[in-house]
Formats: structure tokens, sequence, C-alpha cells
């Protein structure tokens, strides 16, 4: 089975998660380290409330924020074997807190919040990288307050091209940074307070 990594840090540190298999990009190891090295030096502490891996794939970052003490995570997968190789690396890492949700990550944002686990405090969005208008759409739905999504000063981080360009403010979410990772690129947004 195709290989997605390690757990960085935290209680399963050091353990090898799988991967689906061709058409995912599994996290970097060090892609990896700097979104979670961020998280856990923000003074918002987006590590200590409820944490939604959309587009989640073998479900890596929803897995290395449980590790690093996230109370729980969401996982939302559209595709039934990469669904059921995050529950695997659940498993494996012996991790609680986590559930997997099989389904469309623009259905699920349509959906009840209190139902999927939320209000969040940190997200990580990560679609295929060709399918922009598909993370725009995931990113409107997450920073619209009236849906309810984010807790206030939640961080969002986005997985994308290098090369697209981010919006500086969507609805309630603000850019704060951006870096580059060779042809990745990670983008930070905080939910400003309503």
């Amino acid at each position: 089975m195709p290989d997605a990594g390690r757990v960085i840090s935290g209680r399963a540190g050091g353990l090898r998660l799988a991967a689906p298999g061709e058409g995912t990009r599994p996290f970097a190891d060090r892609v990896k380290q700097a979104l979670f090295g961020s998280l856990e030096a923000d003074p918002e502490e987006p590590l200590a409330g409820p944490f939604l891996d959309l587009f989640a794939g073998s479900g890596a970052a929803g897995i290395e924020a449980l590790s690093r003490g996230a109370p729980s995570a969401v996982f939302v997968e559209r595709d039934t074997g990469a669904a059921r190789v995050i529950g695997d690396n659940l498993r494996r890492t012996a991790l609680e807190g986590g559930r997997v949700v099989r389904a469309d990550v623009l259905r699920f944002l349509d959906g009840d919040v209190i139902a999927a686990g939320g209000p969040f405090s940190a997200a990580v969005v990560d679609p295929p990288y060709a399918e922009t208008d598909l993370l725009l759409s995931a990113l409107q739905r997450i920073a619209d307050p009236s849906r309810g999504w984010l807790l206030p000063g939640a961080v969002v981080v986005c997985k994308h091209a290098w090369r697209w360009t981010s919006e500086p403010n969507l609805g309630s979410l603000e850019r704060q940074r951006q870096k580059r990772f060779g042809e990745t690129a990670l983008t930070w947004y905080r939910r400003l307070a309503s």
C-alpha cells in the first residue's frame, strides 16, 4: 500500500500512515510540520477545539491534529477507498475522537454544523489542485458566518498549487499568510471576530 508519510509529533508520533493510492497527494512531512508548528504556536490555540479535515485523502491532517491533542476530528472524504484508508489509519494510530464522513464536501458544508461535530476551531481544505473552483466554493461556505462552521478566532489552512491566487478576504475569513513548498503552497486564514 502507498505510504502517506508519518505522524510528526504527539501521541502517535513516528507512526507511518497508508495512502489511498493514485490521485491523492499526501502531505509531505515538511509541509505538515510547518502547518502544525504554526497551529501549536498560535495564541488562539486552534488545536484545543474540534478539527475539520476536508478532502481528507489519507486523513494525515486530522490524524496529526488528534495526535497533538485536538479533542476530535471530522474527516470528510467522498471516495470510498480513501474513507476506508482513513479508518485504517485511525485504527493503526489508536487515536480516539476521529469520525470519518463519506460525503461530497460541498454537500457536507451545506448541512447541519452541530450534527457534523462543529463548530470547529481549525480546518484544513485540500481539494485536488486542478479544482480551484472547488477550493473557492468550500472556502466560501466555511467563511459564511450565517452557517456557523467556525468558532471565533478559528484558523483555516488551504493546501493548493503554488500558482493559485488566494482571496485576501472571504466572508468572515481574513488571509494571514502564504508559504510555498515547491509546487505546493499553504494559505492561512483566520476567522475574524463578528
